[in-house]
């Protein structure tokens, strides 16, 4: 049995038993290795290892929720939620409890793909926006599945498509690692491959908001200490917030670190005064614990990933799928395609997953005669897929953050499961047409 397949299915089936992520990649791991012919031993320091390459990105995400927390005691969020309340309440009117619907997820959905391309900050908004409003998506009957597949497309559609922002990194590995294995392409020719493949992804978003998710869903009105306090609103304070935010911008787009935009948002707020000096650290400390869920994954999953690379099985798992694909390209597209969903669904990533499989795909995908435009389509799918879905993916974790602060949204079951069936299945399909497509 190969190693990859094993530890993904154990990772994902202990997942959906409602054993905490966590433990299910540990667990995934163990099993990985051992399967894989390491010892316990190795197994264990291989998975070691890999913890530190996650401690950025979850120090990043730690100090994004203290700095949204700190936010919430501004004002700004009562603002918002007040000027939704005057939209969706008045005299219980369904013609504005309709509209309410339409504008909270129109503004998810542009806020999400901003963070990909145009303000390129990625989950950081989620803790900040999400949890304030929770109120009213439960006034609005709104079923969570919806804004958790909602929020997902956003984060991952946008940079799949366009070459900015995060969509440039994607992209620019995607160049660089194809032309490593063999095959040197034009980047401008990205937007041209991913199109139908991404059009897979908007066709699962539409199913999602017109037809699986449509029906109102109840939802307690659970106490959300740190959202619900009021606060008395200061003009100086938003002033000093949006300088807070400009802040974070300016110092994490050219450094390319949250760690340096977080810390820089949480200073203007400390140095002007909006953010009180002795109650801060509590503050904080609050929103740290409210991200630490997403954290702990994204350092547990860099050590799957690492116990999978040290086995070997990832390029054993390509190459026996080779072997079984004769002459047949259709077959050969959609293992390829089945392969990437494998890979990415256990490390968590996409961007991880194009130097894994670039290398064996691209002299394999030109063996069998597949166009250049073909072969882009044929990775950039691969690797997208499992970005939705996956467990261990931010995609996922950055809803699931947002969506759980009262404890009434399941990460497996309400993200994970929904994005997984209306992204994956359609992405697949969609992926697999635009290589037949351009042969």
């Amino acid at each position: 049995m190969n190693a990859v397949i094993l530890a993904v299915v154990v990772m994902l089936v202990l997942s959906l038993l409602r054993v905490n992520v966590v433990l299910a990649l540990v667990a995934g791991s163990i099993i990985g290795g051992l399967t894989g012919g390491l010892s316990f031993e190795a197994t264990i320091a291989s998975f070691t290892e890999g913890l530190g390459a996650g401690a950025t990105i979850a120090l990043s995400y730690a100090l994004l929720g203290g700095f949204a927390v700190a936010i919430s005691k501004t004002g700004i969020p009562q603002l918002l939620v007040s000027a939704m309340l005057r939209i969706v309440k008045k005299d219980g009117e369904s013609d504005r409890i309709g509209l309410g619907k339409v504008l909270i997820v129109l503004i998810l959905l542009a806020m999400a793909i901003f963070s990909q391309n145009l303000i390129p900050i990625h989950i950081a908004f989620i803790p900040l926006l999400v949890p304030p409003i929770l109120h009213i998506l439960n006034l609005l009957k709104v079923d969570r599945r919806l804004i958790a597949t909602v929020l997902t497309f956003g984060l991952t559609a946008p940079y799949i498509l366009l070459p900015y922002g995060y969509g440039f990194i994607f992209h620019d590995i995607l160049t660089i690692q194809m032309e490593a294995a063999g095959l040197a392409i034009d980047m401008a020719d990205i937007p041209k491959a991913m199109a139908l493949p991404v059009a897979g992804l908007v066709v699962g978003l539409l199913i999602a908001v017109f037809f699986s998710y449509r029906k109102p869903r109840e939802y307690e009105n659970r106490k959300m200490d740190m959202f619900e306090e009021k606060v008395e609103v200061k003009k100086r304070n938003i002033y000093f917030t949006i300088a807070a935010l400009i802040g974070t911008l300016v110092v994490q787009i050219p450094t390319q670190s949250m760690v340096a935009g977080a810390v820089t948002g949480i200073a203007i707020l400390y140095i002007t005064g909006a953010l009180k000096w002795k109650e801060a650290d509590g503050l904080i400390n609050e929103g740290m614990r409210m991200m630490a869920f997403v954290g702990f994954v994204m350092i547990s999953a860099n050590g799957f990933a690492s116990v999978l690379q040290e086995t070997g099985h990832i390029t054993t798992l390509v190459e026996n799928a080779s072997a079984m694909l004769g002459d047949n390209k259709g077959m050969a597209a959609f293992i390829m395609l089945i392969v990437g969903l494998i890979v990415t669904m256990g490390i968590g990533s996409s961007f991880a997953t194009i130097p894994i499989i670039a290398s064996i795909f691209v002299p394999l995908s030109m063996a069998f005669g597949f166009s250049s435009m073909a072969i882009i389509a044929l990775i950039g799918t691969a690797a997208a897929l499992g970005d939705a879905g996956s467990p261990a993916s931010d995609s996922t974790l950055g809803p699931t953050a947002g969506l759980d602060v009262d404890g009434q949204h399941n990460h497996i079951w309400d993200t994970c499961v929904p994005t997984f069936i209306h992204y994956n299945i359609p992405l697949i399909i969609f992926g697999w047409l635009a290589v037949m497509m351009f042969g």
